[in-house]
């Protein structure tokens, strides 16, 4: 029975062998670097690093953000229904049409109510 672990205990020692010794590597190699002001300093992709960090956003786009993650989830569960359907409806008949015409129903309420409260509207 031990023998079927040796496998990932030698996996286990190469990884932590091999982060060890690019850490010792890059802890040698690395003191040799001169250094100055301008290489110590922040890289921004190109833009020089003055101001604050990060920028403010608006609150709608965190609302956009997470109602498209709620739809985009809701809709992922109507993919295996619809590669399954031919056989659900064998075995069940016509309920299987009515419950996803339901929850599509809820899914479309959702969306009118998220629209009638201006979730989806950027100028106000």
């Amino acid at each position: 029975m031990p023998e079927n672990y040796l496998p990932v205990l030698f996996q286990v020692l190469i990884a932590c062998g091999f982060a060890v010794t690019t850490l010792i590597l890059s802890v040698v190699f690395g003191r040799s670097a001169r250094r100055n002001s301008i290489k110590d300093s922040a890289y921004e992709c190109g833009m020089l690093p003055i101001g604050d960090g990060a920028p403010r956003f608006s609150v709608k786009f965190y609302l956009v953000a997470m109602l498209f993650v709620l739809f985009d989830i809701e809709v992922v569960f109507m993919y295996p229904w619809a590669v399954q359907f031919r056989d659900l409806a064998q075995h069940h008949g016509p309920t299987v049409l009515a419950s996803m015409a339901g929850f599509a129903g809820v899914l479309a309420i959702a969306y009118v109510y998220a629209l009638k409260k201006g979730a989806l509207n950027w100028k106000s």
